[in-house]
């Protein structure tokens, strides 16, 4: 039995205060292990942070090297060989045109520095009157201000709503909730851009398949090739939020690969130092960069910790390693092997409604009535209960609710390193199935 830790013992002000945990002691691979020895098999990477695995000491060793060698400088002051040289390599796998990159520390932070720099690209292109930023309803883009302003999930954004510039919400893609064509559930964009004039509209975020809040929903293959093709009309700028699903995690470098296109602006974190360094960044092309720096100066945006040398370091040696071990490529040969295994194992299970995903992040939606699609009540904190025994079991898998409506709707998401092999997904979806066997039958 694990030692736990619960509020209200100690100093510590824990992110959940009810539950009691234990304390970790190291990991390895796709395993964690606590300090009283017990092993959890990583089957969410952290949440989708850990693509590389734990207890690399490749990472390590280049964060070591870059502290010792200045562990911290002021952006404005100084650059690093550490930022320059990541900058070039990531130059190379960014889908943009001469890519520029902005590094930050979180995925809020890239998400509120995107908006920033959509704003300002249209103020640079002489167009002052474009504010709006139009989302998605029930997307989830962080946990800031401005982050909660673009995203969708009522449960998060309610007690701050007198605080922040609510922006314009579209319905979703959800095949398995709200069956529409791609192109019909783009053309809502297009009704948005007209209903506030597009001379208002700066850019529309979205995460090219949903993380968090709808858990690995893939949209139909017409979807965003007409988003593009919207957004190329309006001169709407596109950000892809890849915060989640970026860095390889679906198979491609970019999920947006999947279907040729290429947004505006690319924001990422979870993946980008495989939670080794907290990291992020803001990618555009050099030709608006440009663009703002000789109409307006410099980027009006900033953090004490932004370009960081350290985080540069970590983040290079994550990807050389996803590089050189070819993981983008182990979680696009992997994908449709999860796939086979999730529905093999709960196709026909009478309380798993909807199986989907691509590469090595996949979703399972859990109702009460498959033929009605009727969700567990939201008292019943069902998803939670399901990875609260997965737990247990030794098992991590990461759960959200209100993915049917905002409040109710339970699903589980699978996102283990893209270091796994075969054999270890068999022994989580083993785990899996006892899981939800226990809890809803």
């Amino acid at each position: 039995m694990s030692t736990l830790y619960a509020h209200p013992e100690g100093h510590v002000f824990y992110r959940k205060m009810d539950y009691a945990r234990p304390k970790i002691s190291h990991g390895e691979g796709i395993y964690l292990y606590d300090e009283d020895g017990k092993r959890y098999i990583d089957g969410s990477g952290g949440p989708l942070v850990v693509n590389v695995g734990h207890g690399r000491s490749e990472i390590v060793e280049a964060i070591t090297r870059q502290a010792q060698s200045a562990a911290y400088v002021h952006a404005t002051m100084f650059t690093s060989e550490a930022i320059e040289t990541y900058s070039n390599a990531l130059a190379e796998i960014v889908p943009l045109e001469q890519p520029r990159f902005f590094y930050l520390s979180s995925g809020s932070e890239v998400v509120e520095g995107a908006l920033k720099l959509a704003r300002q690209i249209q103020m640079a292109r002489g167009e002052p009157n474009r504010s709006i930023i139009i989302c998605r309803s029930l997307s989830y883009h962080g946990m800031s201000l401005g982050a909660l302003s673009v995203s969708g999930r009522p449960a998060l954004r309610n007690p701050y709503l007198s605080m922040m510039q609510n922006m314009p919400h579209i319905r979703h893609p959800y095949p398995y909730r709200f069956p529409a064509s791609g192109r019909e559930l783009a053309d809502r964009l297009e009704e948005s851009i007209l209903a506030y004039g597009p001379e208002n509209v700066a850019g529309f975020i979205a995460e090219p398949i949903s993380g968090a809040s709808l858990g690995a929903v893939v949209p139909p293959d017409d979807y965003w090739p007409r988003v593009r093709e919207i957004c190329d009309q309006y001169g709407v700028l596109l950000i892809a939020d890849e915060v989640l699903v970026g860095m390889g995690r679906t198979g491609t470098w970019w999920a947006l690969n999947h279907w040729n296109v290429k947004p505006d602006i690319l924001i990422t974190s979870k993946g980008t130092a495989a939670g080794y360094f907290p990291l992020g960044f803001i990618a555009a092309s050099n030709e608006d960069v440009d663009l703002v720096f000789r109409k307006l100066g410099d980027f009006n945006h900033g953090g004490t910790f932004s370009h960081h040398a350290v985080g540069a370091a970590a983040g290079l040696a994550t990807l050389r390693i996803l590089q050189c071990e070819k993981l983008v490529e182990n979680a696009a040969e992997l994908g449709p092997y999860v796939n086979k295994k999730l529905h093999h194992t709960f196709a026909h299970h009478p309380q798993i409604g909807d199986i989907r995903g691509r590469g090595l992040f996949w979703g399972l939606e859990i109702v009460q009535d498959r033929a009605t699609k009727t969700p567990f009540p939201l008292k019943a904190k069902t998803a939670w209960h399901i990875a609260e025994r997965a737990f247990e079991l030794g098992l991590i898998i990461y759960y959200s609710q209100g993915c049917a409506d905002g409040a109710s709707g339970d699903v589980i998401m699978l996102g283990p390193p893209l270091t796994i092999n075969k054999a270890q997904i068999d022994e989580i979806i083993t785990i899996l199935d006892q899981t939800i066997t226990e809890i809803v039958g």
